[in-house]
């Protein structure tokens, strides 16, 4: 008797790890709703088993199943309140909900919990952009880029939040190491053009612009800001920019076409 006890707890300890696996397996084609199935199965043996808890969750975050993504969450925290990841999940569940006061308040009690976790960083720094707190959103950036100094996200995010707290050459410096590590970041090429004609280096601008303009010949704001910043740099081929800019609809254009005597 002792015998099949012992056989009958391998073949569920069999089932239990083939499931898990097989939710792996699954997960990784991308086919989720089977992934699911699997993981649910080993749940059923181990109803504590924290890593398949959190892969079903990240099923069901993929399903967009955000209800039972966030019980899956939650049932890790119950187990284990100290997992950064389940709280950094539910931070992700509400972002991708354009609920970006409680993705903030839960990717900071993730951060708490691992301060080296990049991704949880790196997305408290976005949802600190969202709430408009920018200064705070440059402090995080800061850290995620210690983290990972080659990621070009994590600059081109910087200079958006220092852009908009007033720090133009820490944001021209910023998309500088954006563009370095990605160089076809159009945004970033767009933004620094702005950064430069707002720094006084229209020349540098007109060259970000004309970056743009060749990759993307239909960017209006581009051609706009284009012309504005030939008319600093004093090149008259801006009013014709403008004026371009404006027949396509652009309200900047149109404001700055007084500049032209129209």
């Amino acid at each position: 008797m002792k015998y099949l006890y012992v056989f009958v707890s391998l073949i569920f300890l069999s089932s239990c790890f083939g499931s898990y696996t097989e939710g792996e397996y699954y997960f990784q084609k991308q086919d989720y709703e089977k992934a699911v199935s699997q993981f649910s199965k080993a749940l059923f043996i181990n109803v504590t088993d924290i890593k398949a808890l959190h892969m079903r969750a990240r099923s069901f975050e993929e399903l967009e199943d955000f209800v039972s993504a966030k019980q899956d969450y939650e049932a890790i925290l119950r187990l284990d309140p100290h997992y950064a990841q389940a709280y950094g999940g539910i931070g992700k569940l509400y972002w991708k909900m354009e609920d970006y006061v409680n993705a903030e308040i839960y990717f900071l009690r993730a951060a708490q919990k691992d301060p080296e976790d990049f991704e949880i960083i790196f997305l408290l720094g976005r949802s600190l952009i969202k709430n408009r707190r920018f200064r705070q959103a440059d402090e995080f950036f800061d850290i995620a880029k210690r983290l990972e100094p080659e990621d070009a996200r994590v600059y081109y995010y910087q200079g958006m939040a220092r852009t908009q707290k007033g720090d133009l050459l820490g944001a021209a410096g910023s998309f500088n190491m954006s563009l370095k590590y990605d160089p076809d970041n159009l945004s970033a090429l767009y933004n620094r053009g702005i950064v430069r004609m707002l720094v006084g280096h229209s020349t540098w601008a007109v060259e970000d612009f004309d970056e743009v303009l060749k990759a993307k010949p239909d960017h209006v704001e581009a051609l706009a800001r284009r012309g504005n910043a030939k008319i600093n740099a004093n090149d008259p081929s801006g009013c014709q920019d403008l004026q371009d800019a404006a027949n396509k609809g652009s309200w900047y254009a149109k404001m700055w076409l007084e500049r032209c005597g129209k």
